[in-house]
């Protein structure tokens, strides 16, 4: 409904003979459908437009982003096995933004590969060897007005619904200024709005074999959903090697997105989720070898509005963000690609919330991480925000926004050898916290060897009923100093007793292992001459 500000408004007998009129024409509407010219005119059948060759069989098009231009919603693109070096963002396009090597904005647009380990679509020059490790194979995409290189996107889906994107691999989409997205589901970066409604990633493969040093080009996000209401998934995925997060959803407060059986590896973060929330779940997936595994916070940044807040949208004394059912093991690596505020993730440890609010975290297994197994923290925000950025949800002062944590629960947590950093604090759940009503709590919470070990101690008897006031430790204590020395957000920390934690020494960059493909890649898709229907 669109509301005139500044129209007069209508008196009472007038919205009276309004009411009365729309009755009556409703109930002639009921009584005798219109027939219009539109509902006349026969839905297009979908269309399968195919890219490059399959079984012999040669498609239509040798470019993704040519068939993704001839798309009508409904239709189907089947690319066939082969290095897609595509470059929508060279072709004219205007402005300073990191554009996307193929940018989808056309609805209900249904991308398949035919083969997710073969079907590559690739960030590096063309020409170059698949997914090319060499500095002189990478693109940093064209140039902004004042010089620097803009970045590139691999596959963006820009603000348009119903668009899935399965079995494919996406490399080397490298940041400049912006960009360094290897998937991205755009509903509005920047906009403080969501802009994206149904969406599905599936059976993606997200990956860089190249970093160029802490002020150089790198892959930031691979999968990533920002801006979205959903309903969205990723489901059977894999990203690794990103300096940001292998894994995003964020600025989205209901985001009503499901993450399912992904796998992160070898990133600052596996997973970030920045003023994400409301209905949104982590399920089913693996994060190891990981600066960080699972870390959520609020922000006080582009990904607007603040807080990260997982109460649900209609019945705010309930939690709808839940990370659950995930094995988060071994992530105690410093030497990832890192840059950013993803750099301040603290190395050695399994979940974080930073400053996060109503979340839950539930029936893990939480295993081997040096530092903490899960940890919840304040977030002190000091980057300078943007014009759309006011803080909400934190306390501002000058220079800063101040996010606590409140209303999370901890709970049926499997643990098993966290702390082996050994540093006092250092163990398996650890909340820093300031008095809140409602508190964080913790409880059931288990090891399969000896006490389950906290900071504050006994935090599962103190702290343990949910929805009453409680608090964590304080920003005095040795908890605090140590997360503070772990993060060096306050600069760097030396090595000493009851300080100690890995720094890093030289990045390395995993291969990408074959992963599981679709079962069938020509389910669901309408007869063509790649898919025969018998």
């Amino acid at each position: 409904m669109r509301v005139l500000i500044g129209a007069a408004r209508p008196g009472p007998r007038a919205v009276r003979v309004a009411l009365a009129c729309v009755v009556v024409l409703c109930a002639a509407a009921v009584a005798s459908p219109p027939v219009s010219e539109a509902s006349s005119v026969p839905t297009p059948r979908p269309r399968v437009l195919r890219v490059g060759s399959w079984r012999g069989r040669s498609g239509e098009f040798t470019s993704i982003q040519d068939a993704v231009g001839a798309a009508r919603p409904g239709d189907w693109i089947l690319v066939g096995p082969g290095a897609y070096h595509e470059q929508a963002d060279r072709s004219g396009v205007e402005g300073d933004e990191a554009g996307a090597g193929v940018s989808i904005t056309t609805p209900d647009v249904h991308m398949r590969g035919m083969d997710r380990n073969r079907v590559v679509v690739d960030g590096t020059k063309p020409g170059s060897p698949t997914c090319d490790a060499a500095a002189t194979s990478q693109d940093s995409g064209p140039d902004r007005s004042d010089g620097q290189a803009r970045g590139r996107n691999g596959i963006e889906v820009l603000e348009v619904d119903g668009v899935t994107v399965e079995n494919l691999t996406v490399c080397n989409f490298l940041a400049g200024v912006g960009g360094g997205n290897e998937v991205w589901f755009n509903g509005g970066d920047g906009s403080g709005t969501t802009n994206m409604g149904g969406f599905r990633g599936a059976y993606l493969s997200a990956t860089s074999t190249f970093y160029g040093g802490s002020d150089g080009p790198m892959a930031q996000y691979g999968v990533f959903a920002s801006n979205v209401h959903g309903p969205g998934r990723f489901d059977h995925t894999y990203a690794a090697n990103m300096a940001d997060a292998s894994y995003y959803v964020g600025a989205c407060h209901d985001c009503n997105t499901i993450v399912s059986d992904a796998h992160a590896q070898n990133s600052a973060l596996g997973y970030s989720g920045t003023n994400s929330g409301g209905h949104l779940t982590l399920e089913h997936s693996e994060w190891d070898g990981n600066k960080a595994g699972i870390v959520t916070n609020s922000q006080n940044n582009d990904d607007a509005p603040s807080p990260q807040d997982g109460a649900c949208p209609t019945a705010r004394s309930r939690s709808c963000t839940l990370f659950r059912d995930n094995f988060v093991h071994d992530n105690n690596n410093p030497n990832v690609p890192q840059s950013g505020t993803a750099a301040l993730g603290p190395v050695g440890t399994g979940v974080v919330i930073a400053g996060g609010r109503n979340d839950q975290v539930r029936n893990n297994r939480v295993a081997n991480n040096g530092a903490w197994g899960i940890l919840v923290v304040p977030f002190p925000d000091t980057d300078t925000p943007p014009p759309i950025a006011h803080c909400e949800g934190g306390t501002a002062s000058p220079g800063l926004c101040f996010f606590d944590a409140w209303g999370n629960e901890v709970a049926g947590n499997e643990l098993d050898h966290n702390g082996s950093f050994a540093n006092e604090t250092n163990g398996d759940l650890a909340d820093l916290s300031a008095r809140h009503d409602p508190g964080n709590c913790w409880h059931t919470n288990r090891t399969r060897r000896g006490q389950v070990t906290t900071a504050p101690e006994r935090l599962q008897q103190t702290n343990a009923r949910c929805g009453i006031p409680s608090a964590g430790a304080d920003l005095s204590s040795p908890l605090s100093q140590q997360v503070i020395c772990n993060t060096e957000v306050g600069g760097p920390c030396a090595d000493q007793p009851g300080h100690h934690y890995p720094r890093t020494t030289a990045v390395q960059m995993i291969p990408l292992a074959r992963q599981r493909a679709m079962p069938d890649p020509c389910a669901g898709v309408p007869a063509n001459p790649w898919c025969a229907k018998p």
